[in-house]
C-alpha cells in the first residue's frame, strides 16, 4: 500500500515540513486544534444536508488538519492530464449533439448516448459560446504508487466542492500560519476570480456591455447551498432562485427593487430537468419559465450546458482513452481505470466470477451509493447485487478494487494512515485554467475506502509546492 508521506523510514518529497510539524506538535493540541477548525465550521455554516434522514440532517464534513502534498513534479502532470481531459470531454459532448463523427467511426456504440436519460434532444444542432459545455469540470484521480495516479470518474454537470477547497486553506492559514511562512505552499484564493473571468469570456452573442452573471441555485434546502452562496459573494455577483428571473423577448432578467436588470450568464447549480418548466419538468418551481429558448437562441448562456450529463457516465467513462486518442489524437496523460462494462458478455461473465474481488458500481450512480465493495461484501450481498446485475447489466460496471493511497490523518487515537482520493478543478472558457489544487477526499475509517462525504468521508487541505 502506498502512502503520500511515509517511504518506510524515509519521508516522501514535498512532506518534510509535514513531518517535522507533525513531530514538533503534541495530539492533544491538535484534537485542540481540530474541535477549533470545527467550531469555526459550524459557526459560519459550512454543513450540507443529508436527504432521507430524520431530525437534524445538517452534518460537519469532518476536516482533518494533516494536508496532503504535491510536489511541483506530480502536480504539473495532473494539470497536463486534467486540461486533456477538459478538452477532449468538451469535442466530445459538442460531436453528440451535432455530427456524432465519433460514432460513425465505430469508436462508441450511439445507444451509449441515446439510452442515456442524461441526453437532452433539445441540444441537437446547437452550439454554445467558444464551443464550451462544461466549464467547470471536477475529476476524480486516485493514486495507487509512486507515478501511479488514474482517473475513476468525470464530472460535468455540476461538481461540487470547491468551497471546501478555499476554506480548508482558510482555516489551515488561520490555524498554523506558520507552515506558510516560506512560500512554497501555491495559494488557492484566486479561484473565485477565474471563474468569474471565465463566465465573462462565454457571454451569450446577443450580450450588450460588460457581462452580468449570477448563480442559480435551488434554494437553501438544497444539500449544496453554502458552496452556491460561497461562491456567489466570493465572486462578487448575485445568488438567485427561480422565481428572481424571468424572461422577456428572448432575454432572461433578474427582479430588484429597482425595476429588471439583464443577465448574460447563469452559472446553474440545480439539474437539467429543473432548468425550465416549459422544456422540461412542468412541476417545477427551481427553474425559469422560457429559459432553455433565450439559451438557444443566443440570449443567455448557462454554465454548465444543459445535457452535459451524457460524459458523466460511467458507460461513456470506459472509452475516454479513445475518445482522447480520436479528438486529440493523443494517448492519455491521466489513464483509467480498467473497468468491465456489464453490457458486453464477455465482461459481463468474468465480471460475475470474480465478484468478491470487484467493486461494482451502477452506470448512473453517484455519491458512493449503489456499489458493492466485492472483497468486504458478506455472500448474502453479494447474491442480492448478483440478482440486480443480471436483471439489468448495461445499468452496471465494475472495477479492480484498487488499494488507493493512504495519507496520516488525525484520528482519536492519534495519526494514522487513512485512504484519500482528489478532484482538482478546470475552468473552461477561451483557454482552461485549474487553481493549484483541489479536493482531498479521506475515508475517516480504518480500512474503507470510500471517501464521499455522504458515506462519512472528510476532507483535507491540499497543499501544490511551487520547487
Amino acid at each position: 500500500m502506498f502512502d503520500e508521506m511515509q517511504d518506510g523510514d524515509d519521508v516522501r518529497a514535498g512532506y518534510g515540513d509535514v513531518a517535522r510539524w507533525l513531530k514538533s506538535v503534541d495530539v492533544d493540541e491538535l484534537h485542540r486544534r481540530q474541535k477549533e477548525a470545527e467550531a469555526i465550521f459550524r459557526r459560519i455554516g459550512i454543513t450540507f444536508a443529508v436527504y432521507g434522514e430524520g431530525g437534524d440532517p445538517e452534518r460537519l464534513i469532518p476536516f482533518d488538519l494533516v494536508p496532503r502534498v504535491f510536489t511541483a513534479a506530480e502536480w504539473d502532470r495532473i494539470d497536463r492530464g486534467v486540461k486533456q481531459r477538459a478538452r477532449a470531454l468538451n469535442l466530445f459532448i459538442h460531436d453528440v449533439y451535432n455530427k456524432g463523427e465519433i460514432f460513425d467511426a465505430g469508436v462508441l456504440p450511439r445507444d451509449i448516448v441515446a439510452g442515456n436519460d442524461a441526453f437532452l434532444p433539445e441540444m441537437k444542432g446547437f452550439t454554445p459560446p467558444e464551443s464550451v459545455y462544461t466549464h467547470v469540470v471536477g475529476i476524480d484521480i486516485v493514486r495507487t504508487g509512486p507515478d501511479d495516479f488514474y482517473v475513476l470518474e468525470d464530472n460535468c454537470r455540476t461538481p461540487s466542492g470547491v468551497s471546501y477547497v478555499l476554506e480548508n486553506r482558510s482555516i489551515m492559514t488561520r490555524l498554523f500560519p506558520e507552515l506558510f511562512e516560506d512560500g512554497q505552499v501555491r495559494p488557492v484564493d484566486g479561484y473565485p476570480d477565474l471563474l468569474r473571468h471565465t463566465l465573462v469570456e462565454v457571454a451569450p452573442p446577443k450580450c450588450e456591455g460588460k457581462p452580468r452573471c449570477v448563480v442559480l441555485t435551488p434554494g437553501h434546502y438544497n444539500s449544496a447551498y453554502y458552496e452556491h452562496s460561497f461562491i456567489a459573494e466570493e465572486m462578487g455577483v448575485q445568488l438567485v432562485v427561480g422565481s428572481d428571473l424571468f424572461v422577456e423577448d428572448g432575454l432572461v432578467y433578474m427582479r430588484t427593487t429597482t425595476g429588471p436588470v439583464r443577465v448574460d450568464v447563469i452559472y446553474r447549480r440545480i439539474d437539467d430537468a429543473f432548468l425550465d418548466p416549459k422544456t422540461f419538468r412542468p412541476d417545477s418551481t427551481l427553474g425559469v419559465a422560457g429559459l432553455m429558448k433565450a439559451y438557444l437562441t443566443g440570449g443567455v448562456t448557462i454554465v454548465n450546458a444543459p445535457g452535459t450529463g451524457v460524459s458523466d457516465d460511467k458507460a461513456v467513462y470506459c472509452y475516454m482513452p479513445e475518445i482522447i486518442k480520436f479528438y486529440l489524437g493523443e494517448d492519455p496523460v491521466l489513464p483509467n481505470v480498467d473497468t468491465y462494462r456489464c453490457s458486453d458478455a464477455d465482461h459481463l461473465a468474468y465480471a460475475l466470477d470474480h465478484m468478491d474481488e470487484l467493486v461494482f458500481k451502477e452506470v448512473h450512480g453517484s455519491g458512493g451509493y449503489g456499489m458493492l465493495i466485492g472483497p468486504s461484501a458478506t455472500k448474502d450481498e453479494i447474491a442480492e447485487y448478483r440478482a440486480r446485475v443480471l436483471e439489468n447489466p448495461r445499468d452496471f460496471v465494475a472495477q479492480p478494487t484498487l488499494s488507493l493511497s493512504t495519507c496520516p490523518t488525525l484520528v482519536e487515537s492519534g495519526i494514522a494512515p487513512r485512504h484519500i482520493d482528489f478532484r482538482p478543478f478546470a475552468l473552461v472558457g477561451k483557454k482552461i485554467r485549474l487553481t493549484p489544487g483541489g479536493l482531498t477526499r479521506v475515508a475517516m475509517r480504518e480500512g474503507s475506502l470510500v471517501v464521499n462525504s455522504s458515506q462519512g468521508g472528510g476532507v483535507k487541505d491540499t497543499w501544490v509546492l511551487r520547487s
